[in-house]
């Protein structure tokens, strides 16, 4: 079996698309209240920003706001509030219009409406509003839950209950183009962006930056352990980058004495801290490994120009420099954040020599000297940038791919952006259903990719080869959501020392001509993404796709945050 969340759109969908303001009654009797008499300030909101937004009632009602928003006395972000107004009556909400999307849906009720349905977790809710109308009480619900003492707005929760029919309130909104369209277009504006983590994996890779002392330029040879010079400088760099964001910046050594009774540093993990307010002791962690693949021999060639692969890089574009990016990047935006429980944004040590980094954070700094410490939830990025929306480029170094009937590369080996939730020791049925509710959730709307998403589980497939198999089968969707049976990055320790529930996310290993090689460059990245010319996908510089790519991801894993330190994901196994 094969779950896709590939709904056809209809005509019906492009005349609700480009009808804003609209409004509408959905469900099985008479609204109780109208959206037309709901008047919402400013009419178009800016994608990508949290801003004051002014609804002002016409007539007694309540509004349903399903977005993500700020409790002005807690300073907290929490999903979703339900408002009561009083005729002539307005109140200012500080929401998020959602980055990737130029719609969003208002539902207006009773005053003092406690029950509200909702959308499924993996169609939009342009898709919900298309059929909505004929669920009646069948689908899903949330129920309003009132504030407590120190905060001001009400909350949901899940509900068996739906309340009838809703009236509902489509809202625009766009997200400025700072970059020129060839330079990263509408994915250079925003809360986060993809131009800038770009920018960020340029600074790190750039080859014209001062030779430093590695005898290279930029931050090259981060290979780590045995006092690695290049690692070290580079990690003065990282910690120099997270201090000026505010955050308090802890370095953690974990060391071995060596045959001639030699302290040798095992692993050097610089981890940035806020902390949370409400429960300290929670803490819920970003993480990247920031070191590179050594190589097997002192010479490294670029496969490129000797046709065969071998191992080792100096740069690591993609692994990891654009997970480190993505890090730094949110490191940035949420330090300015008050959160409940306390952030963590580490970059992680010896990943490539087999996780010696985070497995040492978990089992001992967390473990052993912090034990009233609890990892709530755990983000992994590692390696992002060369699959959607890219077309999946060139599958074996292959600078021209042959294209298939349905659009994609041929013989490619693991095309799809992958989003990997865990623990998940089963192929055959979701160990953790409430993350992959909730990448499915905001996956679907607030990113846009409702179409592109596919999540698999496998049934009768074999353990071996069941993702290949559900994807070919389920028509090879761009994005897959799953739980993986394996680990292969730092979020196993997370796992497997702290039973946290894990959320990662990364592209093509294998497939990728450039992994774990020295053509692992930022140029490279990019002309695996560039588009222009070829038969399949929009036409793109690399740049654009790069910084698209980047933005998707480092908002699902914002967005996750977010929801995460409102109500954590527990490991449903323990």
């Amino acid at each position: 079996m094969g779950v896709r969340s590939r709904s056809g759109i209809a005509l019906l969908m492009v005349a609700v698309m480009v009808s804003a303001p609209l409004s509408g009654c959905f469900g099985e009797e008479e609204a109780e209240a109208s959206a037309s008499s709901l008047s919402v300030t400013p009419e178009v909101l800016e994608a990508g920003v949290f801003q004051q937004v002014e609804l002002t009632a016409k007539a007694g009602m309540a509004v349903f706001v399903p977005y993500l928003l700020i409790d002005p006395a807690t300073g907290f972000v929490q999903n979703s509030t339900v408002v009561d107004l009083s005729s002539g009556e307005s109140v200012t909400l500080e929401i998020l219009a959602p980055p990737r999307i130029d719609t969003m849906v208002l539902m207006v009720g009773t005053e003092g409406r406690d029950h509200w349905p909702v959308r499924d977790s993996n169609e939009s809710w342009m898709t919900w509003m298309m059929h909505e109308g004929d669920k009646g009480e069948s689908g899903n619900g949330v129920i309003r839950v009132t504030h407590g003492e120190n905060s001001t707005l009400d909350t949901v929760n899940h509900s068996t209950e739906r309340g009838g029919r809703v009236s509902v309130k489509t809202v625009s909104s766009v997200r400025p183009s700072i970059a020129s369209m060839d330079q990263g277009g509408p994915y250079s504006s925003g809360l986060l962006h993809g131009r800038i983590v770009y920018d960020r994996l340029h600074e790190i890779t750039n080859p014209g930056l001062a030779v430093d002392v590695d005898g290279r330029a930029g931050y090259w040879d981060r290979w780590a352990g045995q006092g690695n010079p290049a690692y070290e400088d580079a990690a003065q760099y990282l910690i120099g980058e997270l201090e000026s964001f505010g955050l308090e910046v802890m370095t953690h050594r974990f060391e071995f004495t060596d045959i001639f009774s030699i302290q040798n540093p095992e692993a050097y993990n610089i981890c940035a801290y806020k902390w949370g307010t409400e429960t300290p002791n929670d803490w819920l962690v970003f993480g990247a490994h920031f070191d590179v693949a050594p190589p097997a021999n002192l010479v490294l060639l670029d496969p490129h120009t000797t046709g065969s692969r071998t191992y080792g890089t100096r740069v690591g574009a993609y692994d990891n420099t654009a997970g480190t990016s993505m890090v730094l990047e949110t490191a940035r935006v949420l330090a300015d954040f008050e959160s409940r429980r306390t952030m963590v944004f580490c970059l992680w040590s010896g990943e490539e020599g087999g996780k010696r980094g985070s497995d040492y954070w978990t089992d001992y700094y967390v473990k052993e000297d912090n034990p009233e410490v609890t990892v709530t939830n755990y983000i992994n990025l590692d390696m992002a940038g060369v699959n959607w929306p890219g077309g999946g480029g060139a599958p074996h170094g292959d600078p021209d791919p042959q294209i298939d009937e349905d659009g994609y590369p041929k013989d490619s080996e693991v095309w799809p952006m992958r989003v990997y939730i865990g623990p998940g020791p089963n192929h055959d049925q979701f160990d953790q259903p409430g993350m992959i509710g909730l990448s499915n959730w905001i996956g679907a709307d607030a990113l846009g990719l409702e179409e592109q998403i596919g999540t698999l589980i496998g049934v009768n497939y074999t353990a071996d080869t069941w993702k290949t198999d559900v994807w070919l089968d389920i028509d090879r969707p761009e994005i897959i959501i799953y739980e993986d049976t394996t680990a292969r990055s730092d979020h196993a320790s997370f796992q497997d020392n702290l039973g946290t529930v894990t959320v990662g996310f990364g592209g093509l290993v294998d497939g990728y001509w450039c992994y774990h090689q020295v053509c692992d460059t930022l140029e490279e990245m990019e002309d695996w993404m560039d588009t222009t010319g070829k038969d399949y996908g929009e036409e793109n510089t690399g740049v654009t796709n790069l910084a698209n790519s980047l933005d998707m991801i480092t908002w699902w894993a914002l967005m996750i945050f977010f929801h995460c330190d409102e109500t954590p994901i527990i490991n449903e196994l323990l």
